[in-house]
């Protein structure tokens, strides 16, 4: 009896990961990256191609298996949950932001906004989410589902809001800042990548951005309602933003 119950449970074992080695991710969704434990098939007709090393997703093209060599070797450390650094805060040069325990800078990691950091279009002000110049990068720590800049005690609090969607047509959702919570949607870290989602809006993925110039040239930051780098808008560049826990802000 023992050896039977030792055969089947060894059986199930090896069908349950079965199952999760062979799950398919949708059309358009994420299939690979830094960090992503999901599915890493796609379906008939997709193939699952990089983007970077953060992101890759099932794209229209002959069904080939995901090289290994697809997620590069990462550059950075990969927070969980919460991303916290081990560093205290270092003394450095004068203007350069400094990491403070328990939070993270946020920023992209691909032209052409390659190392942009997220903040306020005027430091430390309720108004639009744009991603700017390294030198006036902000703090963030997502709690209870809020995205929240800058540190506790020393600077005004500012959370981020996504606008509410009122067009069923439409293709972004602009993000700004505000002093009073949201009240919908949830920000979430997968990895150290930033994530927004709301049980009332559909959207193929939880992680895809969108950075649009506005008239004045600064870079504004809109949640992307469509799959990652496909109908992109016109004028606008498709993002994944990640946390970064170095000791100093580099450009």
């Amino acid at each position: 009896m023992a050896k039977a119950l030792f055969v089947t449970a060894a059986a199930c074992a090896f069908l349950s990961t079965g199952v999760r080695s062979q799950s398919t991710a949708p059309a358009y969704g994420q299939c690979g990256g830094q960090g992503w434990n999901g599915p890493t098939n796609c379906p008939s007709g997709y193939v699952c191609q990089a983007t970077n090393q953060w992101y890759s997703q099932c794209v229209p093209g002959a069904s080939t298996p995901v090289p290994t060599s697809s997620t590069p070797t990462p550059t950075t450390p990969t927070p969980t949950n919460t991303p916290t650094s081990t560093f205290s805060t270092p003394s450095a040069p004068s203007g350069t932001p400094t990491l403070v325990n328990g939070y993270s800078f946020v920023r992209a990691v691909t032209d052409p906004n390659f190392h942009k950091y997220l903040r306020s279009e005027v430091w430390g002000t309720p108004g639009d989410a744009i991603l700017g110049d390294y030198m006036t990068s902000s703090l963030f720590r997502v709690v209870n589902g809020q995205l929240i800049q800058g540190v506790e005690g020393q600077q005004t609090l500012l959370y981020a809001v996504v606008e509410p969607k009122t067009d069923s047509a439409a293709k972004k959702l602009k993000v700004s800042w505000s002093r009073t919570p949201a009240t919908s949607g949830t920000f979430r870290w997968s990895g150290d990548t930033l994530e927004w989602s709301d049980p009332a809006i559909s959207r193929p993925q939880n992680n895809a951005w969108l950075v649009c110039p506005d008239a004045q040239g600064n870079r504004d930051v809109y949640i992307n309602l469509g799959p990652y780098s496909y109908q992109t808008p016109a004028g606008c560049n498709d993002h994944t933003i990640h946390a970064y826990t170095g000791p100093v802000a580099v450009p």
